[in-house]
């Protein structure tokens, strides 16, 4: 599903914006998914022994930087080539992750919400129905190139 040109550039817009601050904007998508779901909270080995998500944790935030960067690069390449486009090692290791952990499909939504919402709370007036289609479109391909990966990983391992 290919995106429009006006849609690439509200990503990159809010994308700029969401780079000012990603340790602060880090820690705000993280809270979001545990005040949702606190079980997920152990699914992420650097979160697992700790009573609260620690503000200064790099790992958290170079995790959700990732997030970020992946679902911006996710749309961008929507826009260019009509499809993720990421490169297979990089997916299969994704796919391989999110199967260990036991990632479920309820838990991509609850990222995707938590996603959209941060970077709502982030661009704040800038913020349109069109922003959060493109972001919500980049995530959702992504998220399904994620689960394909680990459709293929499970039938990999069990044969």
């Amino acid at each position: 599903m290919a995106l429009t040109e006006k849609q690439e550039v509200l990503v990159k817009e809010s994308w700029e914006i969401l780079q000012q601050n990603v340790p602060e904007y880090s820690i705000r998508l993280f809270m979001r998914i545990m005040e949702v779901a606190p079980e997920a909270k152990n699914m992420f080995s650097f979160l697992r022994d700790s009573d609260e998500i620690p503000q200064n944790n790099p790992k958290l935030q170079a995790h959700a930087m990732k997030v970020f960067k992946l679902t911006c690069e996710s749309v961008i390449q929507l826009r260019e080539h009509g499809a993720v486009a990421i490169e297979g090692s990089t997916m299969k290791h994704l796919g391989s992750v999110h199967l260990k952990i036991g990632a479920t499909d309820r838990h991509f939504d609850m990222v995707r919400d938590a996603l959209l919402r941060t970077i709502e709370e982030a661009v704040g007036e800038k913020w349109s129905e069109e922003m959060e289609g493109a972001w919500g479109v980049g995530y959702d391909q992504l998220a399904a190139a994620i689960q394909a990966e680990m459709k293929d990983d499970a039938v990999s391992t069990a044969n």
